[in-house]
């Protein structure tokens, strides 16, 4: 299943889209660290501290606002 991780940082909200659950439980596990950081594209990415974390099903309707 895919969908959208809504990550809640300090001073920014990141949406990754299209990405597996498995990732989304990855980076929520992580909720809380220092450091969070998860593989995606074959490519390792730190977030810093991210504090919550959402999932969206399916893709983000930009023009609907959800």
């Amino acid at each position: 299943m895919k969908g959208t991780a809504i990550l809640f940082q300090e001073k920014r909200i990141t949406f990754i889209e299209d990405v597996d659950l498995s990732v989304y439980k990855e980076i929520k596990d992580q909720c809380g660290c220092n450091q969070c950081s998860c593989k995606l594209n074959d490519k390792v990415v730190s977030f810093g501290s991210v504090s919550p974390v959402f999932w969206h099903e399916d893709e983000v309707d930009w023009d609907y606002g959800y």
